[in-house]
């Protein structure tokens, strides 16, 4: 019956991070080419939408999450329809983590040789094509290692998310981990956690690193 439990509230969590990792890529990789090519001497420089967009991402990034949560509490239900379980929890867990990951992706891109764009424009290339063919290759392996990080803090969201009812293993922890003090549940689940962030951890330093070779 353990198991059984366990391996639900493991797949809860999988999914609650897997669907909100995912939508922080596919927004935060293009908020943070916004933040970059917008700033002063980018190449779609536009002060006042850099503006906009950096207090945007600082705003979000400020917020610790189990607030941020409770304050979107309307907002999730809106967009789900409930306040509680897995996907109740994707909302928080996606608008926290896109700020987060596009700062981390900025740096990544501002770090990329400004020769090779200035190289890339000499030649007539589309502002388009610079971003497509320089800043992302050149950017990739940072990005790749920026999602890693995100990923880590996304399961230790999760489980904070599922200790106010959001699933998963956090939930287990707490139910049955915490309020009946019972220990074997609660390193149980501490060591899937663990075990859990050193394999994402692993893949990710080893993907970054094969790209960086490339």
């Amino acid at each position: 019956m353990w198991f059984d439990r366990l391996l639900e509230g493991l797949l809860d969590t999988l999914l609650m991070v897997g669907v909100s990792s995912l939508i922080a890529l596919l927004l935060g990789v293009p908020l943070a080419l916004l933040l970059v090519t917008s700033g002063r001497g980018g190449i779609f420089e536009a002060a006042l939408l850099n503006r906009v967009l950096g207090a945007f991402v600082n705003l979000f990034r400020s917020i610790p999450f189990l607030i941020l949560m409770v304050a979107l509490i309307p907002f999730t239900r809106l967009v789900v329809g409930t306040t509680y379980g897995v996907w109740a929890a994707v909302v928080p867990l996606t608008i926290a983590a896109t700020p987060f990951f596009a700062r981390i992706a900025e740096v990544s891109l501002r770090e990329v040789d400004h020769g090779l764009v200035e190289a890339a424009q000499a030649m007539g290339c589309r502002r388009w094509h610079i971003v497509w063919h320089v800043l992302l290759p050149e950017a990739l392996p940072g990005i790749v290692g920026g999602f890693t990080i995100t990923l880590v803090t996304l399961i230790n969201s999760s489980a904070m998310a599922g200790a106010i009812g959001a699933g998963g293993l956090g939930d287990i922890a707490y139910r049955y981990g915490y309020q009946r003090f019972d220990s074997q549940i609660m390193l149980t689940v501490i060591a899937m956690l663990v075990a859990l962030v050193a394999l994402i951890q692993l893949g990710g330093d080893r993907l970054a690193k094969g790209l960086n070779k490339r």
